[in-house]
């Protein structure tokens, strides 16, 4: 599969760990290039003058999970009320027009933090579909933020198989010392695990991260064609006049399944990906 462009926009260091880690850990295993743009710095309120250093916990996260280029925007902290909305909006149009990201996604803006609002209605507008080149836009629940929303409105229709890179995602979570929590907490490191537990025995999976479908364009006549079709349709292709060629290249279609993460999950979609 061709190389895909992957864009993460989270308001605070962390959430895009919480939100997405172990999804964009099968991004970058799969050869994709993955940018994290962090828009608040994550301090200032709940640290004041006594910096824990939450840039260098953002970068030791990226490189667990594989980040090619980690974007810090540096608005202050819970202060995204004192901003314009196009304040917001504009540096992230600017990275959205230099990358060309296939891929969005987002923090979910329906949770009890203000500054996940805020960014959520501005990445509205930066990824307004006039932009051809976005195919999908996913928005991911923040522990201890969605879960604590009334009403809880955050409804997932996509789930993303991440046993295979749940330890990553965990490891990279336990760089960010300031945040995490000890056990019971939601940002503990065992209840991310039992939550992404939870999250995938919902398909009868061993865990994963689950999304909301903001919004996803097929152009250019393309069919939204489940992954098992997919299969199905490529082995139909094999040649049938040599037996032996045939069970070989329907070997190779098995051991050559999607390896983009969304086509690995779709089976698990509402509206499977092409």
């Amino acid at each position: 599969m061709a190389t895909k462009n992957v864009l993460v926009v989270a308001a605070h260091p962390d959430d895009e760990i919480l939100g997405c880690g172990g999804t964009v850990a099968l991004h970058t295993r799969a050869g994709h290039r993955v940018t994290s743009v962090v828009v608040c710095e994550g301090e200032s309120l709940r640290y004041g003058a006594g910096n824990v250093n939450q840039s260098s916990h953002m970068h030791q996260a990226a490189e667990v999970l594989g980040v090619a280029e980690v974007n810090a925007l540096g608005f202050p902290d819970q202060k995204l009320d004192t901003f314009t909305l196009v304040d917001i909006i504009t540096p992230l149009e600017k990275i959205i027009q230099d990358l060309h990201p296939e891929i969005v996604y987002c923090q979910y803006g329906g949770d009890i933090n203000r500054d996940h609002e805020i960014l959520f209605k501005a990445i509205l507008v930066a990824t307004r579909p006039v932009e051809e080149f976005i195919e999908a836009i996913y928005a991911f629940d923040t522990a201890s933020s969605t879960e604590w929303a009334h009403p809880r409105s955050f409804n997932p229709d996509t789930w993303i198989d991440i046993s295979s890179t749940i330890e990553q995602k965990l490891k990279a979570m336990a760089c960010y010392e300031s945040e995490v929590r000890p056990y019971p907490h939601p940002r503990s490191l065992d209840a991310l695990e039992n939550r992404a537990k939870a999250w995938g025995n919902q398909c009868c999976i061993d865990a994963a991260e689950v999304f909301m479908t903001i919004r996803r364009v097929i152009r250019n006549g393309q069919t939204p064609l489940p992954v098992r079709d997919w299969t199905r349709q490529a082995s139909l292709q094999v040649s049938t006049s040599d037996s032996t060629k045939a069970l070989g290249n329907q070997q190779s279609v098995q051991n050559n399944s999607p390896s983009h993460p969304l086509e690995q999950a779709a089976r698990f979609e509402s509206n499977p990906l092409p």
